[in-house]
């Protein structure tokens, strides 16, 4: 059995190097394919790093299976899949193959001329270099179509970023292909064009060298440096610990001074970071909650040297005209542990990011002003979407991509949505829609938490329900068919935006397709799940689905009428061809049911375990009450209803303990 996705069919993959990469970078392909029988080689002429790799890699697993993460059949397969060898003739029969050796380009071509002769033409080249670009890497290759640049970031088994870079000979399917494949194997793939570093590393590396200069210029110290660099671009850790953590020392070094050439002069390795490469010492960072006080006034200085350097080094990769906003402003954020910047430049103010900019580049005058703050000042904030819009055929497919938080909604991700649907609407050329979520896991996984814990007052909830429900409501009343396609689980707010949809599909044999979880955190569902759900599906059964807040499987979703149809192969392609169907009237949506019978009226009696009593009454009532009346003013019942919930101990209690304890943490209700 092999992994299959579109004309990519993986029976053997292979791993050239086994240094610090390509391990970590070999076990997530081995995790993801377990049940796949694929084979794994890891290839290095050091007998020495197969050894370490072999062991890295079984105490990976090893940890894994003791906490749970892997099951001992899945650790067992993963153990079993992977060969180490000095022999590249084990490379045979590969139908990808991925280097990830050392940053050299005449080895990368020994390895790659090699590689050629020992594999048939079908055979997938990447290398995972973190700079060099494709044209270098496999200029002497003789198919050059299926051969591109992955650049994976620390560490790879984690990190779900993934860069790819085609060069200027690669097949644009193979791309849009591989692109598709990283995708479904549970990473978040950007397509960058060819340029030394790419898009990401001249940001992380330029923070870094931005950090070298602050230490030698009298900015601050070390760990001075570090932690206001870490607070103010709220950075998982700052650029010196970075630098220790990834052993970056001579990657940096070599890559600041290759920008130097390729890019900007500002580009270049400080001499303190030349001395430290030399020595092979590290940082003196912070020790594990040692707690750093810095002057406010050497603070000062040090948030507008990080905001301006920042700011401008993203500024000048969109100018490079290699990847968009909206990419870069996702996958920065992802890869680096870093606040997204375009996101923080329009949330501070367009006109302050540019004024820092200006002052920082003024310091820095080997650093060109950014072309592209300029036009973002002139358009009031840079235009950045979390919908990714494309045509297939005569369908437009709209993907909520927000992988951080699982594609989870809030009001600007809505109104992106609205507005996308619109544009649909009024294309002639296009004659339905079909949404769905980025990713394999999650189609929805809700409405963003933070959010609604904002809420203060029965006015605010009433206000974010009312808006939330203006807003999906585009999708019910868009006058060309609108198909939702579960490509994950949708929680609360997925779930009532795909039951506005004119029909629903869903990927095949999905344990959790739809829950309606609010009643565990404490309050009703507001964007129509009370009235939309029970009109759907029918009362009783809706009812008990909302009360209890349990999740239902694909194929109950398909029994009770959630879902039309379970999509085998590819779910969008699927979901397409329903949407044709249900243009030209082959299938047909499921009725709608306008309002209740008089069997409807009385909630049925059902074990809701530790759930509130108090916001059961009120869901009671907007379920009940709701299914009698026309769907407006159902709808504007569930507003003030949900706008009562923050009248209750119980929601505080119940938002607090998830934001506290995570999701499988029961409350403890007060049922008041």
């Amino acid at each position: 059995m092999a992994y299959k996705y579109k004309k990519l069919n993986i029976e053997k993959l292979s791993v050239i190097g086994a240094g610090q990469i390509g391990p970590d970078i070999c076990l997530h392909f081995a995790k993801v394919f377990w049940k796949n029988n694929v084979e794994f080689v890891i290839v290095d002429i050091s007998e020495e790093a197969l050894a370490t790799a072999k062991a890295k890699i079984e105490k990976k697993i090893s940890k894994g299976a003791e906490s749970g993460a892997f099951k001992s059949e899945m650790a067992e397969a993963m153990l079993k899949s992977i060969t180490y060898t000095s022999n590249y003739d084990a490379i045979k029969g590969s139908n990808v193959v991925l280097e990830a050796a050392t940053e050299d380009g005449k080895i990368k071509d020994i390895i790659f001329k090699q590689v050629e002769v020992l594999t048939d033409d079908s055979c997938l080249f990447l290398s995972n270099s973190s700079h060099m670009t494709p044209e270098v890497i496999f200029r002497n290759m003789e198919n050059k179509g299926r051969c591109l640049v992955t650049h994976y970031f620390f560490p790879a088994e984690r990190n779900p970023v993934v860069e790819v870079i085609p060069g200027k000979e690669t097949d644009p399917q193979i791309t849009a292909d591989l692109l598709g494949f990283y995708e479904a194997i549970g990473k978040v793939p950007i397509e960058v064009q060819s340029s030394y570093g790419y898009a990401i590393d001249p940001i992380f590396e330029g923070l870094c060298e931005l950090a070298i200069l602050c230490l030698e210029k009298g900015y601050g110290t070390i760990k001075e440096i570090d932690a206001i660099a870490r607070k103010t671009l709220r950075q998982g850790v700052g650029p010196f610990t970075a630098l220790n953590l990834t052993g970056g020392n001579p990657i940096t070094n070599h890559g600041l001074e290759e920008m130097r050439n390729s890019h900007i002069d500002w580009f270049r390795s400080p001499k303190t970071l030349q001395e430290m490469t030399a020595s092979g010492e590290r940082w003196d960072t912070a020790k594990r909650g040692e707690k750093i006080d810095v002057d406010p006034a050497k603070a000062e200085v040090l948030r507008k040297q990080f905001l301006g350097g920042y700011f401008a080094l993203c500024c000048y990769i969109i100018d490079l005209g290699i990847t968009n906003v909206d990419d870069l402003d996702m996958a920065t954020e992802i890869s680096l542990v870093i606040a997204a910047p375009f996101t923080l430049m329009n949330k501070g103010g367009i006109d302050e990011a540019h004024s820092l900019v200006k002052e920082w580049c003024e310091e820095h005058t080997e650093f060109p002003f950014p072309k592209s703050l300029d036009q973002a000042k002139a358009d009031g904030g840079w235009k950045i979407s979390r919908i990714i819009h494309k045509k297939n055929d005569n369908i437009s497919v709209l993907t909520i991509r927000r992988p951080k938080v699982l594609n989870a909604l809030n009001l600007d991700v809505l109104k992106e949505l609205k507005a996308e649907i619109e544009l649909a609407e009024n294309d002639a050329s296009v004659e339905g829609i079909v949404i769905t979520g980025f990713g394999t896991k999650a189609f929805v996984s809700g409405a963003d938490i933070n959010m609604l814990a904002a809420l203060k007052t029965p006015e605010e909830g009433y206000d974010n329900s009312h808006t939330f429900q203006q807003l999906i409501n585009t999708i019910e009343k868009c006058k060309k068919p609108t198909v939702c396609a579960f490509n994950g689980f949708a929680f609360g707010g997925g779930n009532e935006l795909a039951i506005t949809c004119t029909a629903r599909v869903a990927k095949k044999g999905l344990p959790i397709v739809a829950c309606q979880p609010e009643a565990n955190l404490g309050f009703i569902p507001g964007a129509g799940g009370t009235q939309r759900l029970p009109r759907l599906v029918g009362v009783d059964i809706a009812a008990e689905i909302l009360r209890t807040a349990r999740p239902i499987s694909g194929k109950e979703a398909t029994d009770i009428g959630l879902v039309d149809q379970e999509i085998e192969g590819d779910l969008v392609e699927g979901a397409v061809e329903f949407t044709k169907k249900l243009i030209k009237g082959e299938v047909q949506p499921r009725d709608f049911m306008k309002g209740g019978s008089a069997e409807d009226s009385f909630p049925k009696d059902i074990n809701i375990g530790h759930l509130s009593k108090k916001i059961d009454e009120i869901m009671n009532k907007a379920i009940y009450d709701g299914i009698k009346l026309p769907l407006s003013e159902a709808l504007e019942l569930e507003s003030k209803l949900f706008g009562e919930c923050i009248l209750t101990d119980d929601m505080r209690i119940g938002l607090d303990n998830f934001l506290e304890n995570g999701p499988r943490a029961k409350a403890e209700f007060k049922h008041s």
